[in-house]
């Protein structure tokens, strides 16, 4: 009673195809087939860029600001 026969498999099957037609059941495999496509391509790409070095934080510009005694220079970590 808890499984399915292949009968009840097919007759859903059946039901899918009369509601949702053949081209609309195409569009949907291949834009899910897609999509899994470019999940799998964005994790790739995003463990590729977790092992680069991060960019090297910015220098002041302005010289005087620089050599001023009352000028702190924090860079925030976080947000506490």
């Amino acid at each position: 009673m808890g499984s399915f026969s292949i009968w009840h498999w097919l007759i859903v099957l059946l039901i899918v195809v009369m509601v949702f037609g053949t081209k609309k059941l195409k569009n949907m495999g291949s834009d899910l087939g897609g999509a899994v496509k470019g999940f799998k391509d964005g994790m790739r790409d995003g463990s590729a860029d977790d092992a680069a070095v991060p960019p090297a934080p910015s220098q002041v510009t302005n010289a005087s600001a620089a050599q001023d005694p009352s000028t702190v220079d924090v860079q925030a970590k976080q947000k506490s």
